[in-house]
């Protein structure tokens, strides 16, 4: 029987900062109503396009950088190769000319002051995250689309509430709970990385799983060496100085290096005392959320704004851990990948759905368990593993200050990080018979926390520190 599987490829997706949910959620959108759009006209027949925004992407779109996204889609660009660093002219080209090119190629007027509108007060039952799309042709019709971005880079069409980057596969062990995961374990006597890699093989070979993970792989090393070496203040109004640059240095005695693995090699080479390997943590953590706030190329994991956690504790294995083989890398990303499916399939990795819980406490659940398989745990402690770095994490708010996924995100990455080492390292220590909790247990338990959570606390800035600090951003 065929149905939903979630890749690895889907949890860990290559993007541009700084939501994944807000920037590449809407970006993918567009692109989906570009293809739809020329399966029914020619491009050139296209006269107009108008974008509404709904729900908590109106409210804080404009420090997500959704209207951005939502033009570099219908632009045709892609997330995964575009050139981050010229997003900026080509936005200010379009503002001031007053034109878009779709696709690149077919140029309408577009005013994105007039032709994206944010509406604040309105939001589609589906989801919080919604869009609607609007093309007007010269013969005078029209098609209009509604899109849900849900979270993590996933998006459903109205009406077709199927991921979009699903794909319905007859795959060798079909998990939709922890339960069901650990029972296959136990009954194949594999590992959970080793299912994972199971279940891959369905869609693709062996070469190109492992070419595809330590491809992500090297775009968050990439994006950490980015975020160690970039100093200055992060866009938005805040006036957020960048830390991690400062803090390597300083962890570095001063010493420079040009290149990733050299960089690496004396990280690996320096103090390991404690606190130094405390300092490292929070330093990788806040590198891939600096650049994920700059519109950075980062990796989904599970989403944009909790993007510093798995990097930051893989990182930590790496250099510190006995985690320098490439097998190492690609067997703590499979495990990673699956438990944050299995919140996904049981709860959501949405915060406009359920809170910060649901990135910060997702990534910290999904590092754990990778971390603890990688050193040495059996299935059920990878669970346990995941079950408490999420407990403690359950209830979470989602209240970034003025929109942007800065204040408290970026630090919330390192707190997650040291969370999920610890949780790790206790459910290695522990005895497994006298755990309460399951993994299960604490899925549903973080579901219906969200249901019960307050809505102005999931990514609305209406509520938490976002109502405490008055501020006035520029419009952006």
């Amino acid at each position: 029987m065929k149905k939903e599987f979630i890749s690895v490829f889907d949890m860990f997706k290559i993007g541009v900062g700084p939501s994944s949910s807000h920037t590449l959620g809407p970006w993918r959108a567009a692109e989906a109503f570009l293809r739809s759009i020329q399966q029914s006209h020619a491009l050139d027949q296209v006269q107009s396009v108008r974008v509404s925004l709904f729900g908590s992407l109106a409210k804080t779109g404009k420090g997500h950088g959704t209207d951005l996204a939502v033009l570099m889609g219908l632009l045709g660009q892609d997330p995964v190769t575009c050139d981050t660093a010229d997003l900026g002219n080509q936005i200010q080209k379009i503002t001031a000319e007053k034109q878009l090119a779709l696709n690149g190629r077919h140029f309408i007027p577009f005013d994105p002051t007039t032709d994206i509108e944010f509406r604040k007060t309105e939001s589609l039952p589906f989801h919080p995250n919604g869009m609607r799309l609007k093309a007007t042709f010269t013969e005078g019709s029209f098609t209009e689309e509604t899109y849900f971005s849900i979270g993590g880079g996933f998006i459903t069409k109205e009406n077709e509430h199927n991921e979009t980057q699903s794909v319905p596969v007859a795959v060798k062990f079909e998990i939709h709970t922890a339960d069901d995961l650990l029972n296959y374990c136990n009954l194949s006597r594999q590992s959970i990385s080793e299912l994972v890699m199971g279940n891959e093989l369905c869609l693709r070979t062996e070469s190109e799983v492992i070419v595809g993970v330590l491809r992500i792989w090297y775009t968050m090393r990439s994006c950490m060496y980015r975020g160690c070496h970039t100093k200055g203040t992060l866009p938005g109004g805040l006036h957020v100085s960048r830390r991690a640059a400062k803090m390597n240095a300083s962890l570095l005695k001063g010493q420079t290096y040009h290149d990733e693995v050299s960089w690496m090699q004396a990280i690996r080479s320096s103090d390991r005392d404690f606190v130094n390997t405390m300092n490292w943590i929070s330093c990788f953590a806040l590198a891939v959320n600096e650049e994920n706030a700059s519109f950075g190329r980062v990796v989904t994991a599970p989403t944009n704004g909790a993007a510093g956690v798995v990097p930051a504790v893989l990182m930590y294995y790496h250099l510190f851990g006995g985690g320098d083989r490439e097998k190492d890398i690609i067997r703590f990303l499979l495990t990673a990948s699956e438990i944050g499916s299995l919140f996904k399939k049981g709860s959501t990795i949405s915060a406009a759905m359920g809170g910060c819980q649901a990135e910060i406490g997702v990534s910290s659940a999904m590092a754990a368990a990778a971390l603890t398989e990688c050193q040495g745990g059996d299935p059920f402690q990878v669970m346990q593993a995941a079950e408490i770095a999420m407990e403690h994490h359950l209830g979470m708010t989602c209240d970034p200050i003025g929109g942007l996924v800065q204040i408290p995100c970026i630090e919330r990455n390192t707190m997650g990080a040291i969370k999920a080492i610890t949780a790790s390292q206790l459910a290695l220590k522990s005895n497994t018979d006298l755990m309460k909790v399951t993994l299960d247990a604490v899925i549903k338990t973080m579901w219906e926390t969200a249901q019960d959570m307050n809505s102005k606390y999931k990514e609305t800035s209406d509520g938490g520190l976002a109502k405490q600090i008055s501020i006035n951003l520029p419009e952006c």
